[in-house]
């Protein structure tokens, strides 16, 4: 019995010493690895401390981009995604969506603009700090919707759900967190997706209107253009006809010149045919007596 008991008690000891390497091993590790996050958490902490405020913001657009750059030839391959270049007007956003149909009806255009900010910044920006510059953007690109990718205000219970319906503020407006960049943008989708046969219908009817006014303005131009050449024409034949009235006028004063000349001419021949010997010397004796003497000879 007694040495039952001493067995007993040295197995119990023998578990219980295990049962202890076995907790400060784990405690060990635990330790460890409480370590190596803490020495990441001020890796980073560092990163973005050393990072402006600039260089932040580029790493969250960069992260977007690389995001959809993932998936872009299997779930987005008629999709347009790019930075948006163009401050024409002043402003520009950071990234435009676009999609078509294989007849070219848009489906979906999104404007999107990213921010962050470092831990360390003194004043804290707010999301609704950026909602009507990104609504004006959003109106000058003929875009659809508008979404803020945001990190600001971290702590804000409203914005940590994700994805934030802010349309109260800003018509079409959602403010997401990074991880719902890709969701937000195949949610707007789907939902446009199921609209796409009104947008078909809505382009057809907006294709055809456009077609009635080309024919109504070709023929317009046709009215406007023959009116002006018969204008013209009108004229010059008026200025034809005056011409040939002016030389009817004019070779008729000739043809009754020509008659005149012709009576003066008829006269003139039947007054020389009317002239005799007899009548030149009549009333006038001297050129009777050289007549009579030159006919005696």
């Amino acid at each position: 019995i007694k040495n039952k008991d001493t067995e007993k008690a040295l197995e119990l000891t023998t578990a219980l010493a295990k049962v202890e390497n076995e907790k400060n091993s784990t405690i060990a590790d635990l330790n460890a690895q409480i370590k190596s996050k803490d020495e990441a958490i001020a890796y980073y902490k560092d990163l973005k401390s050393r990072l402006s405020t600039k260089m932040v913001g580029e790493s969250l657009e960069q992260h977007c981009m690389n995001e959809f750059n993932k998936i872009r030839a299997t779930a987005f391959r008629n999709a347009y995604f790019d930075k948006d270049n163009d401050a024409s007007s002043g402003s520009k956003g950071d990234f435009i969506y676009r999609e078509c149909d294989e007849n070219g009806v848009e489906i979906i255009s999104i404007m999107f603009e990213m921010k962050n900010e470092q831990d360390t910044t003194s004043t804290k920006k707010k999301n609704e700090h950026f909602f009507k510059e990104l609504d004006k953007d959003r109106h000058q690109k003929n875009c659809e919707y508008a979404v803020l990718v945001s990190l600001l205000e971290s702590d804000s219970e409203l914005y940590n759900a994700g994805i934030t319906d802010v349309s109260y503020a800003y018509d079409k407006m959602y403010v997401v967190r990074p991880q719902c960049f890709i969701p937000i943008i195949t949610i707007l989708r789907n939902a446009a997706m199921n609209t796409l046969s009104y947008k078909e219908e809505l382009e057809k009817v907006r294709n055809e209107n456009i077609d009635i006014t080309m024919f109504e303005q070709n023929i317009n131009t046709f009215k406007e253009g023959f009116a002006r050449n018969y204008e013209l024409a009108s004229r010059r034949f008026g200025e034809a006809i005056t011409e040939i009235d002016k030389s009817i006028a004019h070779l008729t004063k000739i043809k009754e010149n020509l008659i005149s000349s012709e009576n003066n001419l008829r006269l003139a021949n039947k007054k020389a045919d009317a002239l005799t010997i007899k009548s030149l010397t009549k009333n006038n004796p001297t050129m009777q007596k050289k007549f009579a003497e030159l006919k005696g000879e």
